[in-house]
Parts: C-alpha cells; structure tokens; sequence
C-alpha cells in the first residue's frame, strides 16, 4: 500500500514538514535529521515513508525505533498498526519479562519494533532476534533520550548494527547534552521546520494571582474555562499531588501524572485523562513529552518552565497539527514573564460557575483481557447488545492481557453497569463495573 492510498483511507492531509520528511526518506539514502515543534506529527513523518522501506515480503525485523519512555513507545506502535500497511509490528518495554517479549517476538516476526533503549539493549545482548536484516534505526525524541542518560544504552545499540544501516533523527529542539562519536551527525540531512509558525493557532495570556499560593487563581482559572481538556504544569512532584489534592476538593476531575508513580498509575493516569474520564492532568514536564493526546484545549503554567526548551514542549501538548489552543501562564506579584515570551494578553476571569464541568466519559473495567480471546469487537458488540448502548456513546477500549478498559458515556454508565451485571461476554462470566484506582 504507498502513501497516497494510507493518507486517503485514513483522511489525513500532509503538512509540509511531513511532505519534505517522506520526500527526503524515499528519494534518497542520506541519513536525516527532522526538526520540528512538537505536536506537527513527527511520528507519522517517520512512519508513512518507513512502510515503503521495508520489505514486506521479508519476514525478519528490518527497522528499529527507539524512544525515551514506554508510553511513547505504545502510542507510536498503534499509530504503525493503525496505518493497515500490511507490516507486523512489535513493541517491548520494561515492566514485563524480557523472555515473555523474546517468546512473542519469534512467534509474530516483527518487521518493525518501537522500544524503549535498554529494553532494546538487552533483546540485542542476549540475540533474541536475528539483527542482520535490520537497515534502519530511528530515533525518536532524540534530544531527550540523551537527557534521560541513554547514551550508553544507544551506542551499544549501534555498535550491534550494520555500520551502513541508516538513521532518522527526530526532535522538537537541538540537542543540549553532547553527541556521541556514534552519533556524528555532521553527515546527515537535517529538515528544520522548528520556525513553524504557531501564533495564529496558540493564544498566550497571563494570569495575575493576588496570592503567593496560586491554586485559588488556578481554581477560578479552570472553572471560568468551562472546557473538557486542560493540562495544568508544575516543577515538582510534590506540587503536582498537592494541587491535584486541592482540586479534587473543588469537585474537578482529576488526573496526576509525575515519575513519582509507578508505571500501572501512570497509565491509568494518562489513560483516563486521553478517553475523557478525567478533564484535567496536573503533571510535571514528563507529561510534556511523547504524549498524543487530541484535542487539548489549554495549556495552564502554574510554575513557569525552567527552559525554553521545556516551554515548547509544553505548548506543544496543544494546538496539534490545525487545531488550536490557548496558553495560560500564572503569576503571583514576584513573578514575571519569562524573556521568550514576546507577547501575552492579561485574561480577566469572568464570573464564574457554581461547579466545574464533569467528564464526557466513565472507565468502565472488565475483568478479561487478550489471554481470555476477548476483543475490541466482542467489547463494542456486548455493551451495544447487552448494555444498550449506541456506537457513539463507546470512546477507547484498550485490552490487555488479563483484563481490558472501555470508556461509556458518562451520563449512560451506572445504567450500563446495570444492565450487564451478571451478564457474559462472549460466553464468559466476569466483573464489569466502574474503574476505581485499585484495579486492576
């Protein structure tokens, strides 16, 4: 399948960036490095072009994309699975066994695997794939790979590799933290679209709180914006549970992400704030990274960003591909406006509602999962069939091994739970109720 047939079938139009990234790939050998803000679809930049590099018709894996973190990792191995190209792809991560990946590995043949470096690192280490075939390496978020300490980790991983086999750099800045020699980028392509001009789509305000505390300017902030998606940055981890605590009291709906957590409550962090169960994230700058969440109406500065570098990472949570979105930075009378920000309106808050907004969705959590041959279809068939729903009123549904997550409409849940209770699916008996925070 070429690109034109994927981009037709999935109603996408190429942006610019994209257009010169699968140019570059296709019509030449150079080795390239994509520069681009964040949110202007590095991933599909990548990926449209790598399905007419690899093989089909070879059954060994031929291309391996590194990326720093295991949520990224997934969303770019759904966006390859969602193209329909044809190819098989594989994706490893830690908080799993490596030998239960090496198991699956041999029995799917991945062309293509996504990972995270040390996962990779140690696939290659103990040879659980035949490495020969392989002709590309990318890597995604180049910059922060480096930042997170994966040097080693990257060299090593070359040093398994073809010393011909070609690179695919991509980042939304330069990096800041020295190359390796492995690395040597003097050689390569570089398309720079980092000058991108997001101002039509981005709207930047300032905030003035009267208190040194912000989080009553923050409550008032949220409740005036009246929207389904804000994301609320703050510098520590400490900060984040406590503004998440407080805005709980207020009655919003809350998720917390911080590398404090560990990796199920990250998940089920991001997972319930990307199917609208929650409005809000409150989250360090790792949740500036690698996340594509649609749709993020506003961006709210609690704490102001360390760098520049972290302020454009944060932005680009937002305003993604066309869409647009509005930047929020608060600020106490100490405070000031970082010197990269050239231009900001005041927002006075309006009078505000009695409540905040609740959630379009509810996480529903059933007790089987991949292990018990349960599918997405066999999920949207039984909650139309038995739980009376519309196909409209279903979002994401994710299924894991042992258990899987579907989001209902909110305001048809308890009714739902209700009509399935007791009920089985697909010939199996199981425990179908709300998600709480002790499942699974």
């Amino acid at each position: 399948m070429n690109i034109q047939d994927i981009t037709t079938k999935l109603n996408i139009t190429l942006s610019p960036m994209q257009e010169a990234a699968s140019k570059a790939f296709i019509q030449s050998h150079d080795n390239l490095i994509i520069l681009s803000p964040t949110g202007s679809g590095k991933t599909l930049a990548y990926l449209l072009p790598l399905t007419q590099f690899v093989q089909q018709g070879d059954a060994s894996v031929q291309a391996i994309i590194l990326v720093p973190g295991r949520e990224l990792a997934v969303q770019s191995y759904e966006v390859f699975r969602n193209l329909g190209s044809g190819l098989r792809g594989y994706v490893c991560h830690g908080g799993r066994p490596t030998m239960e990946e090496h198991q699956e590995i041999r029995a799917i043949h991945p062309q293509v695997i996504f990972a995270t470096p040390g996962r990779m690192l140690d696939h290659l280490d103990k040879h659980n794939f035949e490495d020969s075939a392989i002709r590309l390496l990318v890597i995604d978020e180049f910059d922060k790979c480096l930042q997170l300490g994966f040097k080693q980790e990257m060299s090593s991983i070359v040093e398994h590799l073809s010393p011909s086999i070609r690179k695919v750099f991509l980042s939304a800045t330069k990096p800041d933290t020295e190359v390796p020699s492995l690395f040597d980028t003097s050689n390569f392509k570089t398309i720079d679209f980092r000058e991108e001009d997001t101002g039509e789509r981005i709207k930047v305000f300032c905030v003035r709180s009267e208190d040194k505390d912000k989080l009553t300017t923050l409550n008032k902030l949220l409740l005036s914006l009246q929207t389904h998606c804000s994301i609320v940055f703050l510098n520590y981890r400490e900060s984040v549970e406590r503004t998440a605590h407080f805005l709980s009291t207020q009655g919003f709906s809350i998720s917390a992400y911080h590398g404090g957590l560990d990796q199920r409550q990250r998940e089920e962090a991001l997972y319930q704030f990307a199917n609208h169960s929650t409005n809000i994230l409150v989250c360090t700058d790792l949740g500036s990274r690698g996340l594509d969440i649609p749709d993020v109406e506003n961006i709210i500065h609690y704490h102001i960003p360390e760098t520049q570098d972290a302020y454009i990472h944060r932005i680009g949570r937002t305003a993604r591909w066309d869409k647009q979105g509005k930047v929020f930075f608060l600020l106490n009378s100490e405070e000031q406006l970082p010197a990269y920000i050239s231009e900001a309106d005041d927002y006075t808050i309006d009078a505000t509602p009695c409540a905040p907004l609740q959630p379009l969705m509810t996480t529903l959590y059933i007790g089987k999962g991949k292990k018990d041959k349960l599918s997405k279809g066999d999920i949207v068939g039984f909650l139309c069939k038995t739980g009376q729903l519309k196909a409209s009123d279903i979002g994401r549904i994710d299924v894991y091994d042992h258990y899987s997550l579907a989001a209902v409409n909110a305001k048809l849940a308890e009714k739902t739970v209700s009509n399935v209770k007791g009920k089985k699916i697909k010939g199996i008996k199981t425990i179908i109720e709300r998600h709480t925070s002790d499942k699974p």
